[in-house]
């Protein structure tokens, strides 16, 4: 039976409401990864949360925060393994169950081994769900929609670490344990909505279509596109044709996770797209953001000197500021592209750090002077935050999803998300020692990554902006040594090069021509797509 003879989808919505909705989800999800991560940074410096931990020393204390990250690699890692098969509805509702077990097992905690199992259990779903919602976004996605949307997400999850901020900032005049438990049970409203969302919406259509299931997967294409469009429109035509190409290639060229290891992976660059992926989330760990997202308050009670609740009250105040700003990462991603944001941003986060770092060299609460240098110093850590929110929040998210091959995508997209987790472990595990052991020359090790950062992606990282998925694709097949992408204009532009949109005009020109086009008088109107797959 013709798909106009069915009852209609996704409660009728197509297009751009169609859009909005999966945005909705996707961006419930990030909002949700970014709730949960700023909310144990008000936690951890309050007294009824301490109490019944048995007050734990700096090192127990990283511990606690930090084994959440371990729990998001596993998470990643199981991605990689199971969340190609089950498709990213499917698995992301998985994360989202996973995810709210472990909220309900932390804010019933009494001890730390149930805190830390539960923390654990929590970073599972979490890493789940953030290896498997920016695929989910970018294979649904407009390619004119796709950097902006993803942006959006992510800051979304600036609003979503704002919200704890403030949450606990407000709940630290409360005593007893509600103070920590209503936020860490805040989490489930987020759950609540994922569940009553992600169930109906569509499967993404290049992994139907990767799966075999064609028709399915044009169907869910024209519904993206709206206006009318059908299966049979030039339009979905072409995106089914430009997907089956790729699949076909990859299929045929595709190797096995032991060949990766070896790098015998033919002419697809593969190994260098999953190192490229995967290094901008560790570059984003190594910046120096968990330094302060997780544990902001304690930092400027610890280093500048400022009393728990100003500490807090800054520290929510910082997360709104970092919040507005990150809008204008939304604006630059598709007209500045992924190179020049991320360069612009580990600049300027150096400075910040490098100032810093010799703000808190001289210091001290006790004398009007020392308070003034803690003041600067506390100006340059919002700066900090300014550059990143509008630089590198969103980028290395979306650059593994655009990066990697279509059959590479699920797995390279957990492979990265794996590597911040992992990164975010290092990072956060050892920050509150750092802070103690070191002082202010703590700050001068991720001023030296933010360094090293802007000539490593001006001489490595491709552009993805204004690109198709699979222009990146051939972009490697058609220069397979590809390296120093300084040596390959079509690699380095912000636009997209011509001979990818001559390519499309041609296939468009193609599909016109078909005779795909042309009703079978024996097929009660429907059209045979089995040519193209």
């Amino acid at each position: 039976m013709g798909a106009s003879n069915t009852k209609k989808p996704y409660f009728g919505m197509t297009g751009a409401k169609l859009n909005i909705w999966l945005a909705i989800a996707c961006t419930t999800a990030m909002t949700l990864f970014g709730y949960d991560q700023g909310v144990f940074g008000g936690i951890i410096v309050t007294d009824s949360f301490l109490d019944t931990m048995g007050n734990p020393d700096s090192g127990l204390q990283g511990t606690i925060v930090s084994l959440y990250d371990i729990g998001c690699f596993a998470g990643a890692m199981i991605t990689i393994a199971f969340g190609e098969h089950f498709g990213r509805k499917k698995w992301l509702i998985f994360g989202v169950i996973i995810m709210s077990i472990g909220a309900i097992l932390q804010t019933s905690a009494f001890t730390v081994a149930h805190m830390i199992v539960a923390r654990l259990i929590t970073g599972i779903g979490n890493g789940m769900n953030t290896s498997t919602a920016p695929v989910w976004q970018s294979e649904t996605a407009k390619a004119s929609w796709r950097g902006s949307l993803i942006v959006f997400s992510m800051i979304m999850n600036i609003a979503g670490f704002s919200l704890s901020n403030w949450m606990t900032y407000g709940l630290s005049f409360v005593s007893g344990s509600i103070s920590w438990r209503f936020p860490i049970a805040f989490q489930l409203v987020f759950s609540v909505i994922l569940l009553a969302t992600v169930p109906w919406l569509p499967e993404s259509p290049r992994w139907l279509i990767a799966h075999g299931r064609e028709v399915e997967g044009a169907e869910v294409l024209a519904s993206l596109e709206g206006e009318g469009a059908t299966v049979d429109s030039p339009q979905v035509l072409n995106q089914k044709l430009e997907i089956l190409e790729a699949v076909k290639i990859e299929r045929e060229q595709s190797p096995s996770w032991g060949a990766i290891l070896k790098g015998k992976t033919g002419n697809t660059g593969m190994v260098k797209r999953l190192l490229l992926g995967s290094g901008t989330q560790w570059m984003q760990q190594l910046v120096g953001i968990n330094v302060t997202s997780y544990y902001l308050p304690l930092v400027l009670q610890n280093s500048v000197g400022l009393s728990n609740t100003m500490s807090r009250l800054l520290a929510a105040c910082n997360s709104v500021s970092y919040l507005i700003f990150s809008f204008i990462g939304l604006w630059l991603i598709e007209r500045a592209g992924r190179r020049k944001l991320m360069m612009w941003g580990a600049a300027g986060q150096a400075v910040c750090y490098a100032l810093i770092s010799g703000l808190l060299s001289q210091a001290n609460g006790t004398t009007t002077r020392g308070q003034s240098f803690g003041a600067g110093a506390t100006t340059f850590f919002f700066v900090y935050y300014l550059f990143f929110g509008i630089c590198w929040q969103g980028v290395p998210w979306l650059y593994p999803v655009e990066i990697n091959s279509l059959s590479m995508r699920t797995k390279g997209a957990a492979l990265a998300t794996g590597s911040n987790w992992i990164s975010n472990y290092i990072v956060v595990q050892i920050t509150p020692t750092g802070i103690q052991n070191l002082g202010w020359k703590f700050y001068l090790i991720w001023m030296a990554f933010n360094t090293a950062f802007v000539p490593l992606i001006w001489m490595f990282y491709p552009e993805t902006a204004n690109r198709h998925l699979e222009d990146i694709d051939k972009l490697y097949r058609d220069h397979q040594d590809l390296v120093f992408v300084l040596r390959c204009k079509e690699a380095y532009q912000t636009e997209r090069p011509q001979r990818f949109i001559d390519a499309e005009h041609e296939r468009e020109d193609a599909v016109k021509h078909s005779p795909i086009n042309v009703k079978d008088d024996n097929s009660d109107g429907e059209v045979e797509h089995n040519e193209y797959a």
